[in-house]
C-alpha cells in the first residue's frame, strides 16, 4: 500500500522540524514549502491527503494559499496560526480549511485531530441519492448537485449537508453534528460549526434569514427542511 503523503507548509525551521515529525510518526511520507507559490506547487505534484498549512507565510500568506488550494485539491487542510485574533481561524474556515491550531499547539492534539479526519465514518451500504426540490445529495458519490449545478462543498460541508438531510425536519444541536463531522475529536468552540454552516449556505444560494434548506433552530441548532422528491 501506497504511503500517504502530507505537505507542511511552514518557514520557521523549528515548527519544520515539529511538523515534520509528528506527521512522519502519523506514517505520512512529509513534503516540505516555506513559502505559499512553492506550496501551490509543491501540492499539484504530490497530490497529499493533508496539508499542515501555517497562515503567516513569507508573500503569499496562507490563507491565500487555502483559497488557491481549494480550486484543485480536495486535501484535509488544518490552519496553522501563532496569532490569537480569531479572525484568522475564521477566515481560514471560511476559505475551505477543514481545521485549525494555535502555536503553540499539542503534538498529541494535533496527532488526534489529524486522525480524527481520516476516519470520518463513509458510506458502507449502497445509498440511492435524495432529491430535494432540485438539490440532489449522493451520499455514496459524495456528491451534490443543486438545480442541476454541481455544488463545491468541502469535506465538512458535505458531511454537515448529508447529515441534516439524512433526517429532514429533525434538530441537530451543533455538538451532535461536530461529532458526527470531527467524531468526538473537536476541541474547540462547538460554533465554529456555524462558520461551515454559512459557507454552505451560500453554495446553496441561501442565507439564515431566508432559508430554502438549512434553518436555524434558535438556541438549540439546525434543521434540513425541503420536500422530498421520489
Amino acid at each position: 500500500m501506497a504511503q500517504p503523503r502530507a505537505l507542511l507548509v511552514e518557514d520557521s525551521k523549528e515548527f519544520q522540524l515539529l511538523g515534520r515529525r509528528l506527521l512522519e510518526r502519523e506514517g505520512f511520507s512529509v513534503t516540505v514549502a516555506d513559502d505559499g507559490m512553492r506550496a501551490l506547487a509543491l501540492a499539484r505534484e504530490v497530490n497529499p491527503e493533508i496539508v499542515l498549512l501555517d497562515v503567516s507565510l513569507p508573500g503569499l500568506d496562507g490563507l491565500e494559499v487555502c483559497r488557491r488550494l481549494r480550486e484543485f485539491s480536495s486535501a484535509y487542510v488544518i490552519m496553522v496560526t501563532g496569532r490569537t485574533d480569531e479572525v484568522d481561524r475564521v477566515v481560514g474556515l471560511t476559505l475551505g480549511a477543514d481545521d485549525y491550531v494555535t502555536k503553540p499547539f499539542s503534538s498529541r492534539e494535533l496527532a488526534a485531530r489529524i486522525a480524527a479526519m481520516r476516519r470520518r465514518p463513509r458510506p458502507t451500504v449502497m445509498y440511492m441519492p435524495s432529491v430535494f426540490d432540485g438539490l440532489t445529495v449522493d451520499v455514496e458519490g459524495r456528491s451534490a448537485t443543486l438545480d442541476g449545478q454541481q455544488l463545491a462543498l468541502t469535506r465538512i460541508e458535505f458531511d454537515i449537508l448529508a447529515g441534516l438531510s439524512a433526517k429532514p425536519g429533525r434538530v441537530f444541536t451543533r455538538a451532535q453534528l461536530l461529532d458526527q463531522v470531527w467524531g468526538g475529536d473537536w476541541y474547540g468552540d462547538d460554533h465554529v460549526i456555524d462558520v461551515h454552516v454559512g459557507n454552505l449556505r451560500k453554495k446553496l444560494g441561501e442565507t439564515a434569514s431566508k432559508p430554502r434548506f438549512i434553518h436555524t433552530v434558535r438556541g438549540v441548532g439546525f434543521k434540513f427542511s425541503a420536500p422530498a422528491e421520489a
